[in-house]
């Protein structure tokens, strides 16, 4: 250290006057905060401690319901098949048609008989000896006197009989068709038809109604390829970080446990405390919450409150309040930390300007070699 210069004694570093009032007006904040949260949530539980007679009242695991008779609503898939479509006459021949072609008369080594597909051009082959029959636009009487004259040309008094075996519009129809938002499937050529609020048995007949403006006594079969409109939901609270909600498709006799098992257990966040909230049907009645005593259906395999999960129904699992409780202290005290961590790094960056020698502070007589004075 250069002569002359007083050697400045270190201070202790000190907190920023008033962080300890900060801190504790923190922490009671955060205590009110949270005994606020477990009042209104213990009020809830009151609710949930009504007795409620399950094994009589609510269908359980031992005790299930079926479901009532499946009504069709967006966005259900359905299936379709086409049994028996055929066209109504007049029928004009299209591409990819398949025709039951007949003929006698012909060459032993190329007979016709079978089934011949028109093809994009419009046209059926017969074979190298007979070549191609244009027959796309034509009716199935005149594509038979168009072959048979054909034919004639080559062979000796042949005979031809001609009949539509698969129309390509039957593509159409059967497969798979998505309930749109306005009720309606879509048949393609045929045009659409309303199906939502049916069952099925009522969306076959009105299918067959609608495809009997165009095709001859239609038959088809329906199913549900993807129950879409019928779920349950899951709701999980979060501890002061955002519920959680799972919507599940219904399958008809699924349990709480079930349930459950779909999430995988529980997190760190939540507890084993739950219910089902159950809306009243057609609002014709108050809506029902069924507690759920978890350890019960657990530990002791009870099933009374093991409750078949039903359509439109809310598992709620409650969150730990240990948790929320340390999540809601880590939302309060966490700005006041970083208010009081930049308040004291400020206060040690003073300090240890104040404790460094002056030529550090840019007196323009740096000695390279004092290397201890900038220390």
């Amino acid at each position: 250290m250069p002569s002359g210069q007083p050697q400045r004694e270190s201070q202790p570093l000190r907190p920023a006057r008033g962080a300890g009032r900060f801190a504790l007006l923190a922490l009671c904040c955060a205590s009110l905060m949270a005994c606020g949260g477990c009042r209104t949530v213990w009020h809830r539980n009151r609710v949930l401690e009504e007795t409620i007679d399950a094994a009589t009242l609510v269908p359980h695991e031992l005790a299930k319901t079926t479901l009532p008779t499946y009504r069709i609503e967006p966005p259900d898939v359905l299936l379709i098949d086409a049994v028996k479509v055929v066209p109504k006459e007049p029928y004009q021949i299209e591409p990819q048609d398949i025709l039951s072609i007949i003929a006698t008369g012909t060459l032993e080594e190329q007979p016709i008989t079978g089934e011949y597909q028109v093809d994009a051009s419009g046209s059926v082959n017969l074979g190298p000896g007979y070549g191609r029959v244009r027959v796309v636009g034509s009716t199935v009487r005149e594509a038979q006197k168009a072959i048979l004259k054909q034919l004639s040309s080559i062979l000796t008094a042949p005979e031809v009989s001609v009949s539509l075996a698969t129309p390509a519009s039957r593509q159409a129809i059967a497969g798979e068709h998505i309930v749109r938002q306005d009720g309606v499937i879509n048949l393609g050529i045929y045009g659409n038809v309303r199906v939502v609020g049916l069952t099925l048995m009522q969306a076959r007949e009105a299918v067959e109604e609608h495809l009997s403006e165009y095709l001859e006594s239609p038959q088809i079969a329906v199913d549900v390829a993807a129950f879409n409109s019928k779920v349950y939901y899951i709701i999980t609270q979060g501890a002061g970080q955002g519920d959680q909600i799972a919507r599940v498709p219904i399958q008809g006799n699924e349990t709480v446990l079930d349930a459950v098992s779909q999430l995988g257990g529980f997190t760190s966040n939540q507890s084993n405390h739950m219910w089902l909230a159950r809306p009243a049907p057609d609002h014709c009645g108050p809506d029902q919450v069924l507690p759920v005593d978890w350890h019960a259906i657990t530990q002791g395999g009870s099933t009374k409150t093991n409750y078949q999960i039903l359509p439109g129904d809310r598992l709620f699992i409650s969150e730990d309040k240990f948790v929320l409780a340390d999540t809601i202290v880590q939302k309060v005290t966490g700005p006041f930390e970083r208010i009081f961590g930049f308040s004291l790094l400020g206060v040690q960056t003073v300090q240890t300007i104040n404790r460094s020698p002056s030529g550090f502070r840019g007196t323009g007589n740096i000695n390279p070699f004092n290397v201890g004075g900038f220390f």
